[in-house]
């Protein structure tokens, strides 16, 4: 998976990505929600300052008992919207949207700011993760 622009809000995550192994991206998003989801659980439980761990696992618990192809807990919701992007133009509009979500949720003047977006990788300085493949066009 190579990575090109991410945002995480409080209530959800936007990614850009593309497969660069021939993987289908709908098994990516899969593999990706199951790390994730069991890194957060994990640190939940570990964590022993974490006021609300209690609350949290049986929240999941009850979650994972709605649904059958999860046997313990559910961290993501099971919808997601995927959408492919298929032109430079479009990919460039998402980026834009995805690191503008901060700004329009009034967490940050500029979107720059906010450390958990690929903002910061796009104005030429390092963001939290590394590799971050930043979408540049060009003109021919």
């Amino acid at each position: 998976m190579e990575i090109h622009s991410w945002c995480i809000m409080s209530s959800h995550v936007h990614l850009i990505f593309r497969s660069i192994n021939g993987q289908k991206p709908e098994t990516l998003i899969g593999d990706l929600k199951r790390f994730i989801s069991k890194a957060i659980v994990t640190a939940i439980k570990e964590n022993p300052t974490e006021s609300r761990k209690e609350f949290l696992l049986d929240f999941f618990l009850k979650e994972a008992s709605k649904t059958s192809n999860v046997t313990q807990y559910q961290f993501w919701r099971h919808d997601n919207k995927p959408i492919e992007l298929w032109s430079n133009r479009l990919i460039n509009q998402k980026i834009n949207y995805i690191h503008q979500n901060p700004v329009e949720a009034g967490l940050v003047f500029r979107a720059e700011d906010y450390g958990y977006s690929s903002a910061v990788d796009y104005s030429d300085e390092k963001g939290l993760l590394d590799d971050i493949v930043v979408f540049r066009m060009f003109d021919l």
